[in-house]
């Protein structure tokens, strides 16, 4: 498989990424990503260079979103002024589901904050689901807060207020120099 930064002419697949997680999610109980993402912040993403591709051969399998900033009002200022890289929108392709693909892209994430010399790798997730929570404290996060709706450090309305971080660190997961993601 081989990790890339993501194109604008990606953003079909993105998109679709999203709804097909969505359409998969529902069968489970939760509500999360039933909103479409506006496709306006998606490519200003994918333009920051900051969102990620994993293709396995012609296939799109994952996405994952890097980023350096945290952006969406949920760490505090003191949390915020930490060297920290922060993941969001880690999606993986049913047909490639169960193959330990996301726990690779997180350590990859983890490998890519260290060499940025970052001290946190952190996230947060949908406020009520709890299966994707126990995933990323099985992954090695640790819970920090759960930001409810309204609480957010610049308003507005939160679903997605579980926040988790983990030490970066260099990881065994790291693109080899044609890209392709290894272990």
């Amino acid at each position: 498989m081989i990790i890339s930064p993501a194109e604008p002419d990606d953003l079909p697949r993105l998109l679709a990424f999203r709804e097909e997680a969505a359409a998969w999610l529902a069968t489970l109980g939760t509500d999360q990503w039933r909103r479409p993402y506006p496709a306006d912040r998606l490519l200003a993403a994918v333009r920051r260079g900051t969102v990620f591709m994993v293709r396995d051969g012609e296939v799109s399998a994952a996405t994952i979103t890097v980023a350096p900033d945290p952006g969406n009002g949920l760490w505090t200022a003191a949390e915020a002024s930490e060297p920290a890289m922060y993941v969001s929108k880690l999606t993986v392709a049913r047909s490639h589901a169960g193959q330990g693909l996301g726990g690779r892209l997180l350590d990859w994430a983890g490998d890519r904050a260290y060499r940025a010399s970052a001290k946190w790798l952190r996230l947060d997730a949908w406020t009520t689901n709890h299966r994707l929570q126990d995933y990323y404290l099985g992954q090695g996060f640790r819970h920090v807060r759960t930001v409810l709706e309204g609480e957010a450090l610049y308003g507005g309305p939160r679903v997605s207020g579980w926040l988790a971080q983990r030490e970066a660190r260099p990881g065994d997961v790291r693109p080899s120099a044609g890209g392709d993601l290894e272990r």
